[in-house]
């Protein structure tokens, strides 16, 4: 009975967004380096750059140093590290929350929101961890907020039918997150963590698996799998849509793998990790959520553990919402 509650509160708050869109299925090769076999089909030329890419992901997300950050009443900007032909995007920005100083060692914690998350959505929590003493740099996620370009009312093309652009943004997006890490250890930070919430929380894995700055990572709604989440969550149906008819979920699952946490969970073993998840989510459904959990532990990678009581759209609901920011507050106040 009370997952038939939550369920339909769930549903009743996603048909509350309304202007969610299908767009056309693409391969988008155009998004990736092109194939040496000018013959071959667009998803085989997807399908085996996605392999090439697994075969060292630490190249696939390289980070070149930059010096061009700039920061006016908090707001700090940054080149993206991987341009993309929307010029609107390719300038990061990031709202710096600084602690008061105090005698311990200067700790920070990038936080990664949600898909389609406003300029404001997250700095409740931001601005609540700083008051623990912990700095937090919470960044604009590729095509939203002031990155998005003109055109364009949603942040549809981080996460989309057009199978190249997706892994391409979501790469720009670790990028991003790597150089929001490199200046916070430029500016004096000595312990950095990361907090991701939902497409954050997949983006915050593989910043976390591939920046050795990071030493904790509170992965706030989780998957193994980048494709499943888009194949069976209420959040992405339209999304599905889209991809029905043109590609299946075991090739969707093989191309999206460099964007999946499924991919790099060995490279946790070293992390302080939390595994957040809620135990009526539709969006990202209970049993891919339960999956990860249950390959940390096969492989007995040392991780906490925290479920809510509550759907995905309804964490961000009281007191659901107090419930998860206590839980991951209390983590980075541990462990980071």
């Amino acid at each position: 009975m009370i997952s038939r509650l939550f369920h339909a509160w769930e549903r009743r708050l996603a048909a509350l967004t309304s202007d969610r869109v299908v767009r056309e299925f693409e391969w988008g090769v155009e998004w990736i380096n092109g194939s040496k076999r000018p013959l071959a089909l667009p998803g085989e030329v997807v399908s085996a750059w996605s392999a090439k890419v697994m075969e060292d992901t630490d190249k696939f997300f390289e980070t070149p140093v930059t010096d061009q950050y700039h920061i006016k009443d908090g707001l700090l900007s940054f080149p993206s590290a991987f341009e993309t032909p929307d010029h609107s995007n390719n300038t990061v920005y990031a709202r710096y929350q600084p602690a008061r100083p105090d005698d311990g060692p200067r700790r920070a914690v990038v936080v990664l929101p949600h898909w389609n998350a406003g300029p404001d959505e997250h700095m409740a929590l931001s601005r609540l961890i700083a008051r623990f003493g912990i700095s937090t740099l919470r960044l604009s996620l590729p095509y939203h907020d002031r990155r998005m370009p003109p055109d364009l009312h949603r942040a549809d093309y981080i996460v989309s039918a057009n199978i190249g652009r997706t892994l391409q943004v979501c790469r720009q997006a670790v990028l991003d997150a790597r150089r929001a890490v490199h200046w916070l250890a430029g500016e004096g930070h000595e312990r950095i963590g990361i907090l991701g919430t939902s497409l954050g929380s997949c983006l915050a894995m593989l910043t976390a698996a591939h920046e050795p700055r990071i030493t904790a990572a509170a992965l706030n709604h989780v998957s193994p799998y980048f494709a499943d989440v888009v194949w069976d969550g209420l959040s992405t149906a339209h999304v599905r849509a889209a991809l029905d008819g043109e590609i299946d979920l075991d090739n969707l699952r093989r191309m999206w793998l460099p964007i999946s946490p499924a991919s790099y969970i060995d490279r946790m073993r070293n992390k302080r990790v939390l595994l957040v998840y809620a135990r009526y989510d539709l969006s990202f459904p209970i049993q891919l959520s339960l999956r990860l959990v249950q390959e940390f532990r096969r492989r007995d990678i040392p991780h906490r553990v925290f479920v809510l009581p509550c759907g995905h759209y309804s964490t961000a609901v009281v007191p659901f919402s107090w419930i998860d920011g206590y839980a991951l507050i209390k983590f980075f106040r541990t462990e980071l």
